[in-house]
């Protein structure tokens, strides 16, 4: 004979056990969404789980659709496990007025680009807290797109898109590069370095891309830096060489592995 509380325990470790479940279901289908990042054809709008919107008829509609599951996008949750409680943002140490410059070393070669703390104090905040207490020596490029979008992607501490920081930080500067046209997208231009997503709004941590041409993408990803022309010559030496086992979208042909990326004032 079962007891009352023992048939409450029962129902208890049933409804909890339906809930992890419905958890994991939807950490896959956010998996499955958000690790197809970034390649569409240059109609075609996106990233982060975002979808490319066009303009035009059936034949831009079926580009839409194949463009519509890739894009610049990092993994939805920011803290390992639905139980844990995201960390905070690091607190605002920066000058807010100044300029900093992000240097890093790959076995590509050195790329830098500036940021504009005016412009995006969260983001170059974010960028030189976990600089400071090296978060990304020894990581890697996990991404490159040589399709409709071209970008290399950077900054996941697990080489997979899904790593980040264990916090999110908000979106910024996203009316820097125009509105967007009747496609929903606006043109990142070469050279510029923005913040990779989940497809939602404030939701960048550590991931972020690299524009090496000009890409068309929708204005929701933070644009925060401007690469220097001998870094944009490095980051298209890359692109030109193409993805790992070809295709338009996966890790590089040429490894890029970051030894260390600092962040400094001027």
């Amino acid at each position: 004979m079962v007891s009352s509380d023992q048939r409450r325990r029962q129902l208890a470790r049933e409804k909890y056990e339906r809930q992890q479940q419905r958890r994991e279901e939807a950490r896959r289908r956010t998996r499955r969404l958000t690790l197809v990042i970034a390649s569409a054809v240059a109609v075609v709008a996106v990233i982060g789980g975002a979808t490319y919107f066009a303009a035009g008829g059936d034949d831009d509609k079926d580009r839409t659709d194949a463009a519509a599951s890739q894009s610049p996008s990092a993994e939805a949750s920011p803290s390992s496990s639905p139980a844990e409680e995201a960390k905070p943002e690091p607190a605002m140490k920066i000058d807010k007025k100044a300029k900093y410059t992000m240097s890093l070393k790959t076995s590509q070669g050195d790329i830098a680009f500036t940021m504009d703390a005016s412009k995006t104090p969260h983001t170059t905040n974010s960028f030189k807290s976990l600089a400071d207490k090296k978060f990304f020596d020894g990581t890697k490029c996990h991404r490159l797109t040589t399709d409709g979008i071209f970008v290399l992607q950077c900054g996941d501490p697990k080489g997979d898109g899904t790593g980040g920081p264990g916090y999110t930080i908000p979106d910024e500067n996203l009316t820097a590069l125009g509105k967007a046209g009747a496609d929903g997208t606006v043109t990142y231009p070469a050279g510029t370095v923005a913040m990779a997503n989940t497809g939602q709004a404030h939701t960048g941590g550590s991931q972020f891309f690299l524009v090496y041409k000009d890409s068309k993408l929708p204005p929701s990803y933070t644009p925060f830096g401007t690469m220097d022309e001998k870094s944009l010559q490095a980051v298209a030496a890359i692109g030109k060489a193409g993805v790992d086992g070809g295709g338009a979208d996966g890790a590089p042909k040429k490894a890029v592995n970051i030894s260390k990326l600092t962040v400094d004032k001027g």
